[in-house]
């Protein structure tokens, strides 16, 4: 048996049983067989074909794995998948509703919020998430609270753009 593990002899692989992992992931079933040590992150990509979310640093510097776990932001690649069992998992492809964009992703678009686009279903993930929080009362604390977020084209202002356009119409809501 070869593993992505190449310090992991292959006999001790073979000692662990693949755990049954059962989520709703943008509001379908989903059941994954995986092994232990299998982030949310690979779970999705590798094992469910969602591959919106993105690997970017896989050590939770960079915020685009964030996917939304029972309604909260969470870095998807620092959390195992066995340890999500149960849980609704919301993807940047569950974001938009019967073919309506999310207000946020037409923030997004209006405010050209996004160069490559890498960074941006994390981006997008993360501040539906903040702004569920309602922390968020400024400029300056959405800067901060969208900061384990990096975008490295420098489209952070017009994120932050996007952001608060939506903020202040769920304001006047």
């Amino acid at each position: 048996m070869t593993t992505d593990y190449p310090d992991m002899q292959a006999e001790t692989v073979e000692n662990f049983t693949p755990q049954k992992v059962t989520l709703t992931v943008n509001q379908k079933p989903v059941e994954l067989e995986v092994l232990p040590w299998v982030s949310l992150l690979d779970g999705l990509r590798d094992y469910a074909g969602l591959t919106g979310t993105k690997k970017g640093c896989d050590h939770g510097q960079c915020g685009a794995c964030t996917v939304l776990c029972d309604g909260e932001r969470i870095l998807s690649c620092l959390t195992l998948a066995v340890m999500n069992d149960g849980s609704e998992i919301t993807t940047i492809e569950g974001i938009a509703q019967e073919g309506e964009l999310h207000p946020l992703q037409k923030a997004f678009i209006e405010h050209d919020a996004f160069q490559c686009g890498y960074c941006t279903p994390g981006q997008i993930c993360s501040a539906i998430g903040m702004l569920n929080e309602g922390k968020a009362k400024s400029r300056e604390e959405v800067k901060e609270l969208m900061s384990g977020n990096l975008c490295r084209c420098g489209a952070n202002t017009n994120i932050i753009d996007a952001i608060m356009e939506v903020k202040n119409q769920l304001a006047h809501e």
